[in-house]
């Protein structure tokens, strides 16, 4: 396995990683455009035949602040522990931007809980972050939990 920062020719293969997991309503959407746009923000994992297996992106949200989002391993790949990698690499990546606190709003806390982050109260975070709630189908209620955890720990 081998993580990199994620291609233009990557998006396709992390498009169809992220709708799997959004059509069972566990992640929410992202759009062939979003996922272009912010494409610098991505990680992939590939296995040994080049094959895009996991995905993952970090989005800096303030100062001291940054988002795991679209975090999504392969059905045939679960439980092999490429979910932790890369969320370990998009921790160092926040840490070389300078960036010291990261959070995710996940569907499944313990996955996040179980690498060391806390479960807060969403006021804790920047309305700021809430913004593309408002768009979402499902909100208000849509039962992401908020987690954070230091990298200064």
């Amino acid at each position: 396995m081998k993580i990199r920062p994620a291609k233009v020719s990557d998006v396709k293969e992390i498009h169809k990683l992220v709708e799997h997991y959004a059509n069972n309503k566990e992640m929410l959407h992202r759009s062939l455009n979003s996922i272009y746009e912010n494409i610098q923000e991505y990680v992939v994992v590939e296995n040994e035949e080049s094959v895009i297996v996991g995905c993952g992106a970090l989005h800096v949200s303030w100062e001291d602040l940054a988002e795991v989002k679209a975090l999504a391993v392969s059905e045939n790949y679960k439980g092999k522990g490429i979910g932790k990698q890369i969320v370990l690499q998009l921790q160092q990546n926040a840490k070389d931007l300078g960036v010291h606190k990261v959070f995710a709003l996940s569907f499944k806390p313990e996955f996040f809980q179980k690498l060391g982050y806390d479960i807060i109260p969403k006021e804790m975070l920047p309305h700021k972050i809430w913004s593309e709630c408002i768009n979402c189908y499902m909100f208000p209620d849509c039962g992401e939990v908020p987690l954070l955890i230091s990298l200064d720990k």
